[in-house]
């Protein structure tokens, strides 16, 4: 049976496409965010992991919403090595200091923003105001997010 939402299939499929680098650059933020919630160690321990936890838990939260938009446009929803290899952010080799975490971190949420904001357009060109709603959100979030993130950096 052939889905009808209101949106052609090779629009969903452009907008599903959109949709995969969001979750691929959120899933990356994720793991990374979790791994320095692990591994934070200075004076401003507590601060530092108290604050990756609720990143982490808010990031994790949100894989499911893309996921499941990704979905309901009719397209699988990429998980496993295909997830990793599309991903702009990259792991770590060893473990950063505090301040290079913040900033990875921040950088991190800063590239999720601009993957939902290129997705948001893509939405809204589509008329997929449910997608260009999630989108928002995260483009949102994530600004909050990095700005969170950067308010901890020394000068």
């Amino acid at each position: 049976m052939a889905l009808d939402i209101g949106i052609d299939a090779k629009t969903r499929k452009k907008v599903a496409g959109a949709l995969e680098q969001v979750l691929a650059d959120t899933y990356s933020l994720y793991a990374k965010t979790h791994g320095y919630h692990w591994n934070i160690e200075g004076p401003r321990f507590l601060t530092l992991h108290t604050l990756f936890e609720t990143q982490y838990n808010e990031l994790w939260l949100s894989l499911d919403l893309i996921a499941e938009r990704i979905r309901s446009l009719g397209h699988y929803a990429p998980f496993g090595n295909s997830i990793a290899t599309k991903s702009t952010i990259k792991g770590d080799t060893v473990v950063p200091s505090e301040d290079e975490m913040l900033a990875n971190l921040a950088a991190g949420n800063e590239a999720v923003v601009k993957a939902a904001r290129a997705a948001l357009e893509t939405a809204e060109e589509a008329g997929d105001q449910a997608t260009a709603d999630l989108m928002t959100q995260r483009v949102s979030i994530g600004e909050k997010a990095a700005w969170m993130l950067r308010a901890h950096l020394a000068k």
